[in-house]
């Protein structure tokens, strides 16, 4: 949150409700608990706002209490790259926090949002001080690895079908982002950004999800059904390519 972005002028402390939607919270001891509670804010994101920018200094460790947010790069041509969505639930850039670096990646709100910021000194005297907090960091950090190794699998695909079921099931991990749930709340529009089709091809895609017993399209969003049958279908195509 730079001082100069609206977010940051934005930011306030967070609800009782809105600390709930907070994973890593529950793996603190009292102690790790009340200074992370009094560092913590949160800032109400509307559509378009900056959560980071390319070559910013890293201030804040991020999360999404609620809405959803796009991780993409712009590349020397002037072409943006979106790599993932980042839906409830979801903290990130910890390997920018860990390494106090700048950023290389842009993070953008596609929707009202409210964005959760803990202050990288508290992020570093957590992992200092507290072993469920390393965990945590080590979990997403895995966990992580895995997503963009399965990222670069979907760029080489040329079924959309396929890269939208993909696309989708990196949505619903529930170690990432474990405020989905079952319901992902997102629009056939957004969808089509994060995947980088169009709407009217990823409508098309989802019809035969939901036909295959995949996902159910309810107002507002999307339900999986088997999300097995989501991974599982990404898998196949790789090892038959």
């Amino acid at each position: 949150m730079a001082t100069e972005s609206p977010l940051y002028q934005r930011r306030r402390a967070p609800t009782a409700q809105e600390l709930a939607g907070i994973p890593w919270l529950a793996r603190l001891q009292p102690l790790e608990r009340e200074r992370a509670l009094d560092e913590l804010r949160v800032g109400d994101a509307l559509p378009g706002d900056y959560v980071c920018r390319v070559g910013r200094p890293v201030t804040y460790w991020f999360g999404v209490v609620d809405g959803l947010l796009k991780m993409s790069s712009d590349n020397a041509q002037g072409q943006t790259m979106t790599f993932t969505g980042v839906p409830p639930g979801g903290w990130f850039g910890e390997g920018t926090a860990l390494k106090r670096e700048a950023y290389r990646y842009n993070i953008q709100a596609l929707r009202r949002s409210v964005v959760a910021g803990l202050p990288i000194d508290t992020f570093h005297w957590l992992l200092d001080h507290s072993i469920g907090f390393n965990r945590f960091v080590m979990n997403q950090l895995n966990e992580r690895l895995g997503q963009f190794i399965a990222a670069r699998e979907i760029d080489r695909m040329n079924d959309p079908d396929l890269r939208v079921a993909r696309s989708l099931a990196a949505l619903f991990n529930p170690v990432l982002y474990p405020g989905v749930g079952q319901v992902l709340r997102i629009t056939q529009q957004e969808l089509a950004y994060l995947v980088g089709l169009s709407r009217q091809r990823v409508n098309e895609a989802l019809a035969a999800l939901a036909a295959q017993g995949a996902i159910r399209v309810e107002y507002g969003g999307l339900r999986v059904l088997d999300l097995q049958a989501l991974r599982a279908s990404g898998l196949t195509t790789t090892a038959a390519g």
